[in-house]
């Protein structure tokens, strides 16, 4: 089954794998027309009415008026040709004036009425509209309802919750639905015919990671200070630009505050990095034991926890990894060196671990030179360990054991020192707010996309930091980001 949200990621991510919404809006009619010639016999005179929104609902539908050109069929647009809301849409509506089919147009719910027929095409709103239907859309559904014709929804009913299959309000009750690609969780107890239509959505639009999967991480205009996390980085000792690059990409990626917990040796050069970073001391030289309880404390105020970058791997700082996953419960990127403790640790937490392929292999994963084989390694040790995994390379593989996508943004030029604390600190802002594979599969798209916008730049030779002014376009800008 696919959700409202994800199955519009997906189309978006078919167009650009170079698969238009124009050529699915064209299988989709298409699949529409099969099904309603279950249903009329153009010898008797079936008549058939197609009720299209404006939308690419009523876009399908437009497309399925003519491949229905054996049998009498009348297109009722509700609204205007000029509110038709997409550009595919509009040229498949102008397409059927072109050829002089039968149209009207309904501008209110006064004006709506059903011509007789035997078949009914409900194509008012897809799977992207809930709430109440409004007018002149509820006047339809309830004449629809109303009507002795056989009716065939297309996508989903109008007035039903794609994913829910709640309806607020009336909505259609149609005989049979024709819905796109999947099914969708609301038809599941619809009582109807239920046709999944396969309209050449590939694989890949699933699979990999494209520009789709940013709708994810779209933001509301009513949005508030904190709706998009606090992100607490732990690390340095031994290093100190890893931290300062995590939390930087962190804030880069949208976190609302970026906390950086680092030795006191160290903490004014990581201060030094970015004003705006939020440094907690911890006393001594090393992340220790002794700092579990201050670590778990700061936690406490985070949103999510990325944990690892530049914190060397001396077996006191291990132990104080073990330490404090043992006792965290929330949700935390691992990196780096701190990798060496998850395949063993007892945890509560919510992970999402980073390695490159070699830390991967330490955990125990098989390694493998093709990524479609590296993917099957990945999502089996993803279920062993009971996290999500996100394995560097050139195909970047991300999987939780279940759902497994692969990222194929970035270069060779990435292999610098640096790239990696960039990754997880991205990571660390979108798991903040969103879940792990999501996080992981749009983290490693952008650090990936703000590599490569770099080196089309400047060619090779980037600096880790030179990512950070990219990230913000990778994941909002153009096309061209």
């Amino acid at each position: 089954m696919i959700s409202s949200d994800r199955m519009a990621v997906v189309d978006a991510n078919a167009a650009a794998l170079g698969v238009p919404r124009k050529q699915l809006m064209e299988s989709s009619g298409n699949a529409v027309a099969r099904a309603v010639r279950e249903h009329v016999d153009a010898d008797a005179g079936d008549r058939v009415v197609v009720v299209a929104g404006r939308g690419n609902n009523g876009g399908d539908a437009f497309v399925a008026a003519r491949f229905l050109d054996e049998y009498d069929v009348t297109t009722v647009l509700l609204g205007g040709p000029d509110d038709i809301g997409t550009d595919i849409a509009r040229e498949n509506w102008d397409a059927l004036q072109a050829g002089e089919y039968d149209t009207r147009t309904v501008g209110d719910s006064t004006g709506f009425s059903l011509p007789e027929c035997d078949v009914v095409v409900d194509a008012m709103l897809g799977t992207g509209v809930t709430g109440a239907l409004r007018e002149p859309e509820a006047t339809a559904a309830r004449t629809i309802n109303d009507a002795d014709a056989t009716v065939v929804a297309v996508d989903v009913p109008s007035g039903v919750n794609a994913d829910t299959g709640e309806a607020e309000g009336v909505a259609v009750s149609p005989d049979h639905v024709v819905t796109f690609h999947d099914q969708k969780p609301g038809l599941v107890d619809v009582d109807a015919a239920v046709t999944v239509a396969d309209i050449g959505i590939p694989d890949a639009a699933e699979t990999f990671v494209e520009r789709g999967d940013l709708q994810a991480i779209s933001r509301p205009t009513d949005a508030h200070k904190g709706d998009f996390g606090r992100v607490l980085v732990v690390g340095g000792g031994p290093y100190t630009g890893a931290p300062a690059l995590s939390g930087q990409a962190a804030m880069r990626a949208g976190a609302d505050l970026a906390f950086v917990a680092t030795p006191a040796r160290v903490a004014d050069v990581v201060q030094g990095y970015e004003e705006g970073l939020i440094v907690r001391e911890l006393a001594g030289d090393l992340v220790l034991e002794r700092h579990v309880d201050q670590l778990l404390d700061e936690a406490l105020d985070a949103d999510c926890v990325v944990l690892g970058p530049g914190l060397g791997a001396s077996e006191g700082t291990l132990d104080a990894v073990r330490a404090f996953l043992e006792s965290y419960d929330g949700r935390a990127v691992v990196d780096a060196d701190a990798l060496r403790v998850v395949p063993d640790v007892d945890t509560d937490a919510e992970l999402l671990c980073t390695p490159h392929q070699g830390e991967f292999a330490r955990m125990g994963g098989e390694p493998a030179d093709d990524w479609r084989e590296r993917a099957e390694h990945v999502e089996s040790l993803a279920a062993d360990l009971d996290v999500t995994l996100l394995v560097k390379g050139a195909h970047d593989v991300v999987s939780d054991g279940d759902t497994t996508r692969v990222n194929r943004t970035g270069n060779p030029g990435m292999t610098v020192g640096g790239t990696g604390d960039v990754l997880a600190g991205v990571c660390g802002a979108l798991f903040a707010t969103h879940d792990a594979v999501t996080a992981g599969a749009v983290g490693a798209y952008v650090n990936g996309a703000a590599g490569d916008a770099v080196v089309d730049d400047q060619g090779y030779g980037l600096l880790a930091s030179d990512l950070l002014d990219e990230v913000p376009r990778a994941m909002w800008g153009s096309e061209d980001a």
